[in-house]
């Protein structure tokens, strides 16, 4: 019998996700009827892999096993487990139990020397000599008479290195195998590993126009940036939609229904009589503009990350030439989004229950297959909850078969399970509630969720401590402490990140009146910024960046172990990836110093009570020497409100 197999999703209807490197441990109850020794492997294949490779499974407790195997390349992995009787082990320790015993054995070793012949039809290299010699002094030492052979037969079936041999070589009659094989989605690592810089396009110009007013930014302004963007350490550049922005109901400032003239608009309006979603909008340049800034960005370590929005403004041409895209009102109109008490005259939902379904479906991969064309590989999704689940697995994967490097970040911010079966259906990353999580007690129970729960072996959370949409409470006082813990944990926690800019570097931080939303916010208008100015957090982030970069326990999100610190808002957890072992503590608390005793979970890490040992502060260089499991941190976040440890011992 082989059940309860982990990980295992929803049946194996579900991948679970890797990126290479991975280790994949893999366990399972395994058991018989009688008495008898059983054996198992665990299977594992890659699709350019000509047979299986096959790792022994181990015992654990309570019937349960386990082994583990590491995906090196992209691609679907399969797994499964074979199990069987292990009659040679059986045998085994039938003598171990009679030898013990004090009886001589003769037909025993007789039954052992067949077993150990069929071994040798199995065997390779040098094990072969080795199994033919224990075959014939098997049958010699099962002479009564022959003591010698006898006691060095016994002596050699209770070695490690019979042991080892049946493990090698097993016979292997009427094997059974788990009823499914699983599988592994195995993107690649960028899926694993990256941090987002989110940028207005429109925005990026550095110059000022008549009176001071911001000029309309284009690629060629972005480009100007990318230097700036690769000191800081970004490896994606998010831009969200990019297309020509409709006319009709056109929002202005600050979401004002009636827009004035020359204002630009939402970007999410899309489409007009230039084209929808596989046009580029001209204030911002041509398309081979943005083909040259997606080679500029590769030239500086970067990404270029497309938005999918799926809705039009009333001016694209689906509207006009597919209205049965749309849902219609009572009176023939078509209707428009809302979000009530929100109404978005500027945009028209598109409707999936559309009876023309399958030419909608076509068009959006046709879409995304433009996109990857011109050199697209990653794409922000917007609202994918909103979309028929079908549809995204579909979409995804048909996608994929062409260009299977493409990433998908999933940006739903909605009920639990939603937000899991997008990661489920094909999404390798997704945004989180992080953006709400602030003090030591919400951050642990989430990360715990996220991290060592089934979540782990599917969910790859992508860390915001705000977005264009979404400026929380926490960070509406500008409080600058505040901002640097935000980004610390971010940083720290996950091992994908972004940040929505400049407008978080530069703590930009008032609200729309009673919204967690900005005020003058660049959904509705062109911002000019100063993409010159520094300060305490634009180090920080270049700081920490580099750190990521270097360390690979900072790579890796499911590598999290919380550790007891007696404060309630002082914050511990440990990362460790092979040799690279780090600490942060981190005071939650913005306003007040705070310190404690962390323990440091020495017998994970192989050192010694008593043993002294040094950790060193990655952010301020600073050294201390401790000693076991207890010390002392003091956190004023005036200061710095993160240690980032690494343990050199």
């Amino acid at each position: 019998m082989i059940e309860r197999v982990s990980p295992e999703l929803d049946a194996g209807r579900f991948p679970i996700k890797g990126v290479p490197g991975d280790l994949i441990a893999v366990e399972a109850d395994i058991f018989l009827d009688g008495h008898d020794k059983l054996a198992a492997r665990l299977l594992y294949k890659h699709p350019d892999d000509p047979a299986w490779t096959e790792v022994p499974m181990v015992f654990i407790n309570n019937d349960r096993w386990g082994a583990s195997f590491t995906v090196e390349k992209p691609g679907l992995y399969a797994y499964t487990i074979e199990g069987w009787v292990d009659h040679i082990a059986s045998w085994k320790h039938e003598v171990e139990l009679k030898v013990a015993a004090g009886q001589r054995l003769t037909s025993e070793l007789k039954a052992g020397a067949v077993y150990v012949e069929g071994m040798v039809q199995r065997a390779e290299g040098d094990d072969k000599p080795t199994l033919e010699w224990l075959a014939g002094l098997l049958e010699t030492g099962s002479d009564e008479y022959n003591d010698a052979a006898y006691q060095e037969s016994v002596q050699f079936v209770e070695s490690d290195l019979f042991t080892d041999l049946i493990q090698r070589y097993p016979e292997r009659k009427h094997p059974a195998r788990y009823s499914r094989e699983l599988i592994v989605d195995v993107d690649r690592p960028k899926a694993g590993f990256s941090t987002w810089y989110c940028l207005f396009p429109r925005s990026a110009s550095q110059e000022l126009g008549a009176g001071g007013a911001p000029v309309h930014g284009t690629f060629r302004d972005v480009e100007k940036l990318l230097p700036r963007l690769e000191a800081m350490g970004f490896d994606v550049l998010y831009l969200p939609p990019i297309h020509p922005i409709g006319q009709s109901f056109r929002k202005g400032k600050n979401n004002n229904v009636v827009s004035q003239p020359g204002e630009p608009g939402v970007p999410y309006g899309i489409g007009s009589e230039l084209g929808g979603h596989t046009a580029i909008h001209p204030e911002l340049g041509t398309l081979d503009d943005f083909k040259h800034l997606i080679a500029i960005a590769r030239n500086h370590g970067m990404e270029v990350a497309m938005d999918l929005a799926i809705q039009v403004s009333p001016d694209h041409p689906w509207a006009k030439d597919h209205p049965e895209w749309f849902k219609k009102r009572p009176d023939g109109t078509i209707q428009y989004a809302e979000n009530p008490p929100k109404k978005y005259q500027d945009i028209y939902p598109v409707y999936f229950e559309t009876d023309d379904w399958q030419s909608l479906w076509i068009e959006m991969k046709e879409t995304m297959l433009t996109w990857a064309s011109w050199g697209v590989r990653i794409i922000r999704v917007d609202n994918p909850h909103t979309k028929p689940f079908q549809f995204w697995e579909w979409l995804i994967a048909e996608v994929r078969k062409i260009y299977p490097d493409l990433i998908f970040l999933a940006e739903a911010f909605t009920k639990p399970k939603v937000m899991q079966q997008l990661a489920k259906r094909g999404f390798a990353q997704s945004y989180t509630y992080f953006t709400w999580r602030n003090n030591k007690q919400e951050l642990e129970e989430y990360l715990t969720e996220l991290t060592q729960g089934e979540m782990k072996s599917y969910y790859r959370p992508n860390f915001w401590p705000t977005t264009h949409d979404i400026n929380p409470y926490i960070l509406q006082s500008g409080h600058e402490p505040q901002f640097l813990i935000r980004f610390l944990l971010a940083a720290t926690l996950s091992s994908n990140y972004g940040i929505y800019g400049p407008s978080f570097e530069l703590m930009e931080h008032l609200p729309f009146p009673g919204k967690e939303e900005y005020i003058d916010s660049e959904k509705y208008e062109i911002r000019h910024w100063d993409w010159h100015r520094t300060n305490r957090l634009t180090y920080l982030i270049g700081l920490v960046n580099r750190i990521r970069r270097e360390n690979p326990a900072l790579q890796t999100t499911n590598n999290l172990t919380f550790c007891r610190i007696d404060d309630d808002a002082l914050m511990a957890y440990l990362k460790v990836t092979g040799h690279n072992r780090l600490l942060m503590v981190i005071n939650t608390d913005a306003y007040n110093r705070r310190a404690g005793m962390v323990q440091v979970p020495i017998w994970q890490l192989g050192i010694a009570e008593g043993q002294e040992y040094v950790v060193h502060d990655l952010l301020t260089g600073a050294q201390y020497t401790w000693k076991g499991q207890w010390n002392y941190v003091e956190l004023d976040p005036y200061l710095l409100p993160m240690h980032l440890l690494k343990i050199e011992a």
